[in-house]
């Protein structure tokens, strides 16, 4: 399962699929601490606040209101407290363009989200069982977008 005590933020607007995702993160690992955000501005705001220490990771989602997906990631890549914090896009769109431009600015990986909550377990597993501090941090463009 997880390794203990990790910390996670969620940056969502959607309320429906923060709390789907809670609910599947449970079932995957019950010793992760989950922080939901449903902004951009917040999670800058909050990521602010309580770095260090720096969250494991962060699920961000691109379409949010007042600050997009896209200006915080640029924001956590360009900030020396931030930039190494594993960023995963978690979002419905799969425009190439998209996943291009976020890929460039230094998102770890890029997942689309699942349509059955079977498979945002899986993906949300895949993600727990990573080695962030290897060669896995930055995949190369093949293995960047998962979709299920």
């Amino acid at each position: 399962m997880s390794k203990s005590g990790k910390n996670i933020f969620l940056a969502d607007d959607d309320a429906d699929d923060c709390l789907l995702f809670e609910d599947a993160l449970k079932e995957v690992a019950d010793d992760i601490t989950l922080t939901t955000i449903s902004d951009g501005i917040e999670l800058m705001d909050m990521l602010e606040e309580r770095v260090p220490p720096p969250p494991d990771m962060i699920f961000l989602d691109l379409n949010m209101p007042r600050k997009n997906g896209f200006e915080c990631l640029r924001e956590i890549r360009t900030d020396q407290r931030l930039k190494s914090i594993p960023v995963i896009i978690f979002s419905t769109s799969s425009q190439p363009e998209f996943i291009e431009q976020v890929y460039i600015s230094g998102a770890n990986r890029y997942i689309r989200k699942p349509s059955s909550f079977s498979e945002l377990m899986k993906a949300i597993a895949e993600m727990l069982s990573i080695d962030w501090d290897t060669s896995e941090r930055f995949p190369k463009r093949d293995n960047f977008f998962i979709s299920f």
